[in-house]
């Protein structure tokens, strides 16, 4: 299991969701800010199997409208989740 975290624009986090949905995807949002201009961010929790990381990564760069010049579509951290439970 892999836990992806994705920082998005805020304008973005809409169809980004929408998107991971429809392919299957379950994403968490969480409110944050962040930044030189302390721009209004989103960061998208996403559990997924490690054969999904790709289409994930994928799914937020096409999603993601083109950014400002110095600015990128999303930051994207992908990290080991060795134990998933849910209670």
């Amino acid at each position: 299991m892999k836990l992806i975290i994705a920082i998005v624009r805020d304008v973005d986090a809409g169809p980004v969701v929408e998107q991971l949905v429809t392919h299957g995807q379950r994403v968490t949002r969480v409110a944050s800010t962040g930044g030189f201009l302390r721009r209004g961010h989103v960061t998208l929790l996403i559990g997924t199997e490690e054969q999904n990381v790709q289409p994930v990564i994928d799914i937020l760069r096409d999603a993601c409208s083109p950014p400002d010049p110095g600015y990128h579509r999303a930051v994207v951290f992908v990290v080991d989740a060795p134990h998933f439970e849910q209670v």
